[in-house]
């Protein structure tokens, strides 16, 4: 290191939030691994070209993160999940937002006001009424409003034939996806006080592909049955006071991207040459972003929002694992994590389970196969390669249908032949696939590409509808193959 180098050298990670410090060493191998020690470390934040943290044992170089910005950013999606959920409302008490439904325990009845129950809260004795303790007298409307849209219906011939207009439309949008998110706060609760081994699949993608406004959609499944336990997009429909032009992990607040922020020059995608080059082309482009574990750092300009603010794709994708683990935190079997080649979703997930990790209770892949490939097929042959800056040991299979690639980033490398057979994410891929086929009316509208705040609504409803209403091929419903519900939920039961 020069002398010039010296004199900038930090001494300090950024600080720890909560007990949560998620700067380190990410490379499972490395002595350094999830070790906090700064003098194991190479600091620096005066040259934005150059790494701010490398591991002096093993050189890697994961991006640093605001602790803060994380637990704030986990702590807005977490209100944005029990938004309209009856729950105490006093900023200063310590069951602020938590839902009655799941933190029964820290409320009490309390009467009644008209046919609606009332609560009050154990610690600040705060008194709210439950808005869904009474009978949905618009739940006639609505099941048209939802049969008109899920046929392919445009929202101008929605209002034509229901007689209202557009803002009457979107109040009830907006109602019928509280609903719905009160309903899967019941069936969420009860999946994380189950104690089977659970595989997981998680996959990233554009909100609106066509549209390039940076507000990407980060999804997790489970990968039998299909059930969606969560999904969270990097857009906030309330603007920011304060945003940054470039990111600074020792500042609070540096996760909200400025408006009309220039990106750096993108690359040409990644060229189907075959599963191996393809693999290999993907890390080449992920080493080539400014931030690793930034995927719109690799963009020219955003297309920003009209409307509300951007969050940094790293704090919202941690913040999702960061939710996983919590309603996951009484499920002591041990989890499976599929996911596409991506870093951000790696190191969030080798970060937020390292409890996992270390305890060997977590099994993260990378998983990469052809669309041609059969999932479920016995693998014979087996080829091991060690591929990108990080040697990552990756096992390959073919067959006449297809190539297929798993690499174990949790540093076991047992059990290839399974994993070869089992390891998928289709079931977070396919589910966000649908979604964009059945509403690509409204997500590929040209007025619509810089107003994605009317789309969330339709997220908690979709992911509502998947997991209660849809039935397979045998007549189950994701939620029927977990065992938290006894028969499939029609769209009146799910309104009422």
């Amino acid at each position: 290191m020069t002398s010039s180098s010296l004199s900038t050298t930090l001494d300090q990670l950024p600080p720890a939030c909560d007990n949560i410090q998620l700067n380190y060493c990410k490379t499972v191998a490395c002595a350094n691994f999830s070790r906090t020690d700064p003098n194991l470390y190479v600091l620096q934040n005066s040259n934005l070209q150059r790494p701010v943290l490398i591991c002096r044992e093993c050189g890697a170089f994961p991006p640093v993160i605001s602790n803060y910005d994380v637990v704030a950013e986990k702590q807005r999606l977490k209100l944005e999940q029990n938004s309209g959920l009856a729950a105490c409302s006093n900023k200063h008490c310590p069951h602020h937002g938590l839902p009655v439904l799941t933190y029964r325990q820290h409320y009490h009845a309390f009467g009644f006001s008209g046919e609606r129950q009332r609560y009050r809260c154990r610690a600040c004795h705060h008194t709210f009424v439950d808005p869904w303790s009474s009978s949905n007298n618009k739940h006639q409307l609505q099941q048209k409003l939802l049969a008109y849209l899920f046929t392919g219906y445009t929202v101008r011939e929605i209002c034509r034939r229901l007689a209202m207009n557009p803002k009457t439309f979107y109040d009830q949008l907006n109602n019928i996806a509280a609903r719905c998110r009160h309903q899967l706060t019941i069936f969420d609760a009860r999946l994380g006080k189950q104690s089977q081994a659970r595989q997981l699949a998680t996959d990233l993608t554009p909100l609106q592909p066509q549209s390039n406004n940076g507000v990407l959609w980060v999804a997790t499944a489970e990968v039998n049955s299909g059930y969606v336990i969560s999904q969270h997009v990097n857009y906030q429909t309330q603007s920011v006071a304060t945003s940054v032009t470039h990111h600074d992990a020792y500042c609070n607040g540096t996760r909200f991207i400025a408006p009309h922020n220039d990106h750096y020059p993108s690359s040409a995608a990644p060229l189907s040459q075959g599963l191996l080059a393809h693999i290999d082309t993907t890390y080449r482009h992920i080493l080539a972003r400014k931030n690793m574990e930034n995927p719109l750092s690799a963009q020219v300009n955003i297309n920003y929002p009209a409307k509300g603010c951007l969050v940094r794709p790293q704090y919202t994708v941690y913040s999702h694992f960061l939710y996983l683990h919590e309603l996951l935190n009484h499920n002591t079997s041990t989890l499976a994590v599929f996911m596409p080649q991506e870093t951000l979703l790696r190191s969030a997930c080798l970060s937020i389970f390292i409890d996992r990790i270390n305890n060997h209770t977590i099994d993260p892949l990378y998983v990469v196969e052809d669309q041609q490939w059969q999932h479920g097929q016995q693998v014979e042959k087996i080829d091991i390669v060690l591929m990108g800056w990080w040697r990552d040991r990756w096992a390959f299979s073919r067959n006449k249908s297809g190539n297929k690639g798993i690499c174990h980033l949790g540093g076991n490398k047992k059990d290839q032949q399974r994993w070869l057979t089992i390891a998928t994410h289709r079931a977070a891929t396919a589910y966000q696939q649908r979604f964009y086929d059945q509403f690509n009316h409204m997500i590929n509208e040209p007025r619509r590409k810089l107003r994605p705040a009317s789309l969330l609504p339709l997220l908690d409803i979709y992911r509502a509808w998947h997991n209660l209403c849809h039935q397979n091929k045998t007549g189950i419903t994701p939620a029927q193959t977990l065992d938290l519900m006894s028969s499939p939920m029609t769209l009146e039961q799910l309104l009422r």
